[in-house]
């Protein structure tokens, strides 16, 4: 109890420190560490999965109070499918009780949404990614976006193909494609992110928002996403806002 209130007080300095008007626009998270989390309690990795995805409601809400307008986080991606059947299929099954959870997000006006390939998906995820979309669509606060069989990588393809298709049919000239003309064709349409958040220890992107991070800040730590908490992304922010972002300038 002693420690829990010292970590909220901590936190309370902390929140102190953020500038309300030099708040990243977007954040990006790559929920790592899930298995290693699980593993280390001698729990299958299926416990770690459901313990990370407890936590981004978490840390969504309060992100969401702290005025952070969007967020992407990192569910499943497209490589992930090479991963054992049975925690595929059990990450499969938390993603549909999660997504059947009415009240998500709901008292923090936390409108949710999906990038991602959703073709291979079941046609009950698919259905319950609609409904979740159409009834949280109506909350301004803040937008969660859940990428789930998700590439960087195929989302630059896929702009591209659709560009291709556009100059065939005579509806735009070679010389329209712009970097503007791709961004619109990629699954996201919010801003870039400005701030990506990866835990667990990993250096490296792993095919998350490419194009979108071409500008992105980076913040990196060895905590397990299950135990990454409030703390940890309110000094994220911190440190954000203490770099100097030239965008290629002076």
């Amino acid at each position: 109890m002693i420690f829990h209130l010292f970590k909220s007080k901590k936190n309370e300095k902390l929140i102190s420190e953020i500038d309300k008007n030099n708040l990243p626009n977007h954040v990006g998270i790559i929920m790592d560490g899930n298995g290693r989390w699980a593993k280390k309690r001698g729990l299958p990795r299926s416990a770690g999965h459901r313990v990370g995805a407890a936590n981004l409601k978490t840390i969504t809400e309060f992100a969401s109070d702290m005025g952070i307008r969007y967020i992407t986080a990192y569910a499943f991606s497209t490589e992930n499918w090479k991963r054992p059947k049975e925690e595929v299929d059990a990450l499969m099954e938390l993603l549909l009780e999660y997504l059947r959870d009415k009240k998500l997000l709901e008292g923090n006006q936390v409108r949710v949404k999906f990038i991602g390939d959703r073709s291979v998906l079941t046609d009950e995820i698919r259905r319950e990614m609609d409904t979740a979309e159409e009834e949280s669509a109506h909350r301004t606060r803040t937008t969660l976006y859940l990428a789930i069989n998700y590439g960087g990588q195929q989302e630059i393809v896929n702009a591209v193909k659709n560009i291709a298709k556009k100059v065939e049919a005579g509806q735009i000239n070679i010389d329209d494609i712009s970097l503007d003309a791709v961004g619109s064709e990629l699954y996201t349409e919010i801003p870039d992110v400005d701030l990506i958040i990866r835990p667990s220890g990993e250096y490296r992107l792993s095919n998350f928002l490419l194009w979108q991070s071409a500008y992105s800040e980076f913040w990196f730590s060895n905590i397990n996403w299950p135990d990454f908490t409030k703390e940890d992304f309110t000094q994220a922010i911190l440190d954000y806002q203490n770099r100097n972002r030239r965008f290629g300038g002076v």
